[in-house]
């Protein structure tokens, strides 16, 4: 491997890093934004909806900008405008110019990790793409992960607004080296002036701004029980049927929907979204758990749950450069057996459970997300043609931060009615016939009135504990559905020539 290569790989590599990052290092800063600008905790959370609404907008659109702009040329302006976008953020004198900036994030932002693929895509060899992709997925897996730890440790130690400002060097680095690599190699782009289809345009973003408010407030407004809800549902719904009948027989698609006819492709994505969805629904709920009824700091949850990300730093580079070798769609299986097992197994958490307890279960979930990710990745573009690679690619992650968003949402409104459930069965064992609760009343120090305070207390705990078990099943039970779905993709076709 050239030096130059490896530079590439760098930075493309710490591009998507910083993008992904961005999407979870705020959300330990919320309550430190909405008290500088006074503003209630649900408002603050529009920062977060903000960046995902814009970002999950634009990144179908993808395909459709790099044809017009070219690639190199879009990531670098992408990564140079996000920089400055992030700099706004941290510059911010208003919440609502801060809201602005986020937007503005989101935008600009959303090509630059389906670009950072598709580019490595193109620097490395056939043969050697596997390994572009594992290098690739570390960033996507890891960075979310590190976001909560190290977006809580300059929070606490700095101010909120170094969680934006630590982009501008590495923003400008990775645009400059992109820059001077592909100008040095002679790369020349292709363009098209390619009209803008007006109403596919609209039609993506009223479907996707809605589907995406829908669920990042669908938990605080009680779901459908709520007519804005209703509205949100019914507007996405009726706009992304429309948008996919418009796009199929349009000439110059802002989408292109046709992608979904190649196979594996279609299983990729529908498999990418629901391991996201059972993924990210448990790295959603522990850290809340963690900090609501365990008494951990932001940084002391994040610091226990990023053990996640330490095996997939070796697993990924090393599969993605030995994939060749192997049938993908049962490297996949493996991952997703190793997670499943991982997950119910130790899904039996007790009020003691001990922090180097936790962090050996995010540790083994880690593990397996890498076994999957990276032949996931390579099953999914395996036949995309290189014309379409940046469109497919867009795509590929727009169904990703889909299940991030349904994981998220979903996730959280289970936990909280598995909490209710577990609690109103727990109570009706509060009762004068129940020996263990008169015992505890006539040992335990302090007034009767302090005694039951401390009594609802350990329920609660105990509540929130079991819903977070139960996360972990359904978790786990999730990922052993997906294992007939990707055993309907073909092999990719250059191991199925290695094997002969």
């Amino acid at each position: 491997m050239n030096f130059s290569l490896i530079l590439a790989t760098l930075a493309l590599a710490i591009g998507s890093f910083m993008n992904v990052l961005d999407s979870t290092i705020v959300n330990v800063t919320l309550t430190h934004i909405a008290g500088d600008f006074a503003v209630s905790p649900n408002q603050g959370t529009w920062i977060i909806t903000s960046y995902a609404v814009s970002e999950a907008i634009f990144l179908p659109l993808v395909g459709w900008m790099t044809k017009r702009i070219g690639v190199v040329r879009q990531y670098i302006w992408g990564t140079l405008l996000f920089t400055v976008a992030s700099m706004l953020c941290g510059m911010s004198f208003s919440f609502s110019f801060l809201l602005f900036a986020r937007v503005l994030q989101g935008v600009v932002g959303a090509s630059m990790i389906p670009l950072s693929q598709t580019l490595m895509m193109t620097l490395y060899p056939k043969e050697k793409r596997g390994m572009a992709m594992g290098i690739w997925s570390i960033t996507v897996i890891v960075a979310p992960v590190l976001g909560p730890v190290i977006g809580g440790f300059i929070t606490d130690n700095i101010s909120w607004r170094w969680c934006f400002y630590i982009n501008l060097p590495i923003g400008i680095i990775s645009s400059f080296l992109v820059y001077t690599i592909f100008k040095k190699r002679g790369y020349t782009e292709k363009t098209e002036n390619l009209p803008v289809d007006i109403v596919g345009l609209l039609l993506l973003t009223l479907g996707v701004g809605c589907l995406q408010v829908l669920l990042d407030k669908g938990n605080d407004l009680d779901w459908f029980s709520n007519n804005y809800i209703r509205i949100l549902a019914v507007c996405s719904f009726m706009s992304i049927v429309i948008l996919i009948i418009w796009e199929w027989y349009h000439d110059n698609p802002v989408v292109n929907v046709r992608l979904f006819l190649n196979r594996n492709f279609l299983i990729g994505a529908v498999t990418l979204t629901l391991a996201t969805i059972a993924f990210f629904s448990v790295n959603i709920v522990l850290p809340l758990w963690l900090q609501n009824y365990m008494g951990y700091t932001a940084f002391k949850s994040g610091t226990t749950t990023a053990t996640s990300g330490i095996l997939v730093l070796f697993i990924a580079p090393v599969l993605g450069s030995q994939l060749h070798r192997f049938d993908s769609r049962k490297v996949i299986i493996f991952g997703f057996v190793l997670y499943s097992v991982v997950s119910i197994g130790m899904s039996r958490m007790s009020p003691d459970v001990t922090p180097s307890y936790i962090a050996l279960t995010r540790f083994m979930s880690g593990a397996a997300l890498g076994f999957f990710f990276v032949p996931l990745n390579t099953i999914t573009l395996s036949d995309i043609k290189d014309t379409d690679m940046a469109s497919a690619s867009g795509l590929f992650n727009f169904m990703r931060n889909i299940g991030t968003s349904f994981g998220t949402s979903l996730s959280i409104s289970y936990w909280d009615h598995r909490i209710s459930q577990h609690r109103e069965v727990l109570v009706t064992g509060v009762n004068s016939s129940n020996p263990s609760l008169i015992s505890y009343l006539n040992t335990a120090s302090g007034t009767v009135t302090s005694k039951i305070a401390s009594l609802n207390h350990i329920i609660d705990n105990q509540s929130a504990l079991m819903g977070v078990n139960d996360i972990m099943v359904v978790s786990g039970a999730l990922i052993l559905v997906l294992i007939p779905i990707i055993l309907l993709a073909k092999r990719p076709e250059r191991v199925v020539k290695a094997a002969h």
